[in-house]
């Protein structure tokens, strides 16, 4: 179990979910301890979205950086490539980033 394990349940659920996530990863987007809302996916994504996803065993809350097909590119906001995932490996998608 990872850290957003308890998240991922609920919008596994249908549940919108709101935490604090911490790190420099995504500075710029999201800075270490903002309140963020993430909902279950519930729409085609794009470039750019901000996700909760499931990446070689790790969770994160990072970006959307490429397509291809039914595949996502999964990376941080500061050049970080994580991997390629199917969608079943994306929970939720960001909505909204509050201090």
């Amino acid at each position: 179990m990872g850290w957003a394990s308890a998240y991922i349940e609920k919008l596994q659920r249908g549940q919108e979910v709101k935490f604090r996530p911490r790190g420099g990863s995504m500075a710029g987007k999201v800075e270490s301890g903002q309140l963020v809302t993430v909902v279950p996916v519930d729409r085609v994504l794009e470039i750019g979205d901000i996700v909760l996803c499931r990446v070689k065993g790790n969770e994160y809350l990072h970006l959307v950086k490429a397509i291809d097909g039914e595949r996502f590119q999964i990376g941080n906001n500061r050049g970080g490539i994580n991997g390629w995932v199917a969608s079943t490996s994306i929970f939720g998608r960001c909505v909204r980033i509050e201090p």
